[in-house]
């Protein structure tokens, strides 16, 4: 498939709004807007799109699905892109996700640790990982409780080719925003809590929170990574269910 101009300039308006609503969210915050990374949400969207995008200057992709992540990686490999796992992660898929992702957002249990450590000391390198933390308490979503954060962390130590930067969550998928935000507000703190008190201290610095729906509030309460796609590629036919359980909003 080829963009045509019109497409093409549809991606470059909203890509241009999305940074400008990034630029001034951080600017309420009193931030930067270089301290926010945008992170490109490229499911279900073919691959010469996505191109359109990395050539528009957008090339800090996120995939939720390995096999769809590593045929698009393959699809682009010509172009400057680099490639993060946002999605929930499989220790059978991790030979495969290896393949394409520089970073892993959703670690989230020790059977995955040892999985991608195995993996990775065979290849002879490291890989920087977000623990996924479940901060709206819903039974449907993935990551450790809040709780379980500090002692995981301890049990990171064990692993040496896995170099944890922080924290990930999704919050509950509502248009309330006092809910939305108090979850982002509970993965501050932790990572606040883990920069004094984890073994890895003042490594973990990351809070990957905010999406399409709610990243402007993300960044007010903290946010350093925001993972965004619908607002650049436009809705999804999938609904966001299909690749986050529970979900009833979109990245």
């Amino acid at each position: 498939m080829t963009c045509t101009p019109e497409k093409t300039n549809t991606l470059a308006t909203n890509l241009s709004s999305v940074t400008a609503r990034i630029a001034a969210a951080a600017s309420r915050a009193g931030r930067p807007a270089e301290t926010v990374r945008f992170v490109l949400v490229t499911k279900t969207i073919e691959a010469e799109r996505v191109r359109e995008a990395i050539r528009l200057g957008a090339g800090d992709l996120g995939e939720n699905k390995v096999q769809e992540g590593r045929s698009k990686a393959e699809a682009l490999s010509g172009e400057p892109a680099q490639w993060s796992m946002i999605g929930h992660l499989q220790s059978n898929k991790v030979k495969d996700v290896l393949r394409f992702a520089s970073e892993v957002q959703s670690l989230d249990r020790l059977s995955l640790a040892t999985a991608l450590e195995k993996r990775l000391q065979f290849l002879g390198r490291g890989l920087d990982v977000l623990v996924q933390v479940n901060t709206s308490g819903e039974a449907s979503k993935f990551g450790l409780t809040p709780d379980a954060v500090a002692p995981f962390l301890k049990e990171l130590t064990a692993f040496d080719a896995l170099r944890p930067r922080g924290f990930m969550t999704l919050a509950t998928f509502t248009p309330e925003e006092t809910e939305v935000r108090r979850c982002f507000r509970v993965l501050r703190d932790i990572r606040d809590r883990a920069l004094c008190d984890a073994p890895q201290g003042p490594a973990l610095t990351e809070l990957s929170m905010g999406m399409s729906g709610d990243f402007e509030w993300a960044i007010e309460e903290g946010a350093t990574i925001i993972r965004v796609g619908q607002a650049v590629f436009g809705r999804r036919l999938l609904s966001a269910s299909h690749y986050w359980p529970g979900a009833a909003g979109a990245m």
